[in-house]
């Protein structure tokens, strides 16, 4: 269903929200800075997640948010979406110190992860085992803290009770899908199969509603969304953040870390249960599953092996299929995007995030 044509709204400014969002968790941070010092607070814990949130990002989240904002007629004193938006990019920060205690990794953006640095940092004194085990159990705590900065973040006194009554369960249904998307994904690890419609599930709760569609469907309700337009924004949503994961599994495969900034072993090293594996197993020959079993999910795992996992993905025609997955998917969002009628800024600035989103980086 086409959403009616609403006035026009000016440009989004992609590069000046992002901006705006920063400014805001910065300056939120600050403040809880100077309250933990006054209250002799353990301050590292704030200064560890203000480091991990100025790290890099793509800030994904809290730009489609502005854009379900815009999407749906809203303009004017944008303070209180990039306050709503940076609230996202907070409950972010928490889903990820946490998904890197989970999958054990050691880099984030490029650099050592929360519960790594926090090792580090109280390795002084105490044997590895002890430092790592209470570098996981502070980064769970910052974690925490992230989460529950997102709920203050959030803008509720500024929202009118509809707004609330609309954007409140719309963050909870968000955080539902999330954990229960990580969920399916944690223990789906170690026993990849072929079964790709499973893959695509987690990838759907894990990634397209939780990073899209959700955040598209908040900034809406912020400015009132009429069905139509949540129904274009949820159309346009799904397959971006499918094509969007399945470019981040082939990043975490193939892509070069001092580029992409991310690992290239994890995710074989822990064996996802992703759509390039799931597509690799089912069309692999006795000899490639052999190899496959043999190696996904070996935690030693090393270079020399996960290139044999590599030329086995690309001869069974998974990475070129999962390439192809990305391209329909991307063009069907785009689709949807100039039959819903939504103003041209955010139709312009959509089409943005889309290509940034999928676009290979290696």
């Amino acid at each position: 269903m086409s959403a009616p044509t609403p006035p026009l709204t000016p440009a989004v400014d992609l590069a000046g929200t992002r901006e705006a969002v920063d400014t805001c968790l910065t300056g939120f941070l600050d403040r809880k800075m100077r309250a933990a010092a006054s209250e002799g607070m353990p301050t590292e814990a704030i200064s560890v997640l203000r480091r991990f949130l100025t790290s890099g990002g793509k800030r994904l989240r809290p730009l489609l948010c502005v854009c379900g904002w815009c999407a749906a007629g809203g303009h004017g004193d944008t303070t209180t979406i990039v306050r709503a938006a940076a609230s996202l990019e907070m409950f972010h920060a928490f889903a990820l110190i946490h998904d890197d205690v989970m999958d054990r990794a050691a880099t984030r953006r490029g650099a050592p992860t929360v519960h790594r640095r926090l090792a580090q940092h109280h390795r002084e004194g105490r044997s590895m085992t002890a430092a790592r085990h209470l570098g996981v159990s502070t980064a769970v705590l910052v974690g925490d803290l992230a989460l529950a900065w997102s709920d203050e973040l959030l803008p509720t006194v500024d929202l009118t009770s509809r707004q609330l009554g609309a954007v409140l369960p719309l963050i909870d249904v968000m955080r539902s899908e999330v954990m229960y998307g990580q969920y399916l994904d944690v223990t789906a690890a170690g026993h990849p199969t072929g079964d790709v419609e499973y893959a695509l599930r987690i990838a759907r709760y894990k990634t397209a509603k939780y990073t899209v569609e959700r955040p598209l469907h908040i900034g809406a309700a912020m400015a009132g969304a009429p069905l139509a337009v949540r129904e274009a924004l949820s159309a346009f949503a799904l397959p971006v953040g499918e094509a969007f994961q399945l470019r981040d599994d082939l990043l975490g495969v193939f892509g070069k870390p001092q580029i992409t900034g991310k690992p290239s072993l994890d995710d074989l090293r822990e064996g996802k249960h992703t759509v390039l594996v799931a597509l690799a197993l089912e069309r692999a020959t006795p000899s490639q599953r052999h190899i496959l079993d043999a190696l996904l999910g070996n935690p030693d795992l090393d270079d020399a092996g996960a290139d044999r996992i590599r030329r086995v993905l690309t001869a069974t025609g998974a990475r070129a299929e999962a390439e192809h997955m990305i391209i329909i998917r991307r063009t069907q969002a785009l689709r949807v995007l100039e039959a819903a009628r939504l103003p041209p800024a955010a139709t312009a600035a959509l089409r943005k995030l889309t290509g940034a989103a999928t676009a290979r980086t290696s």
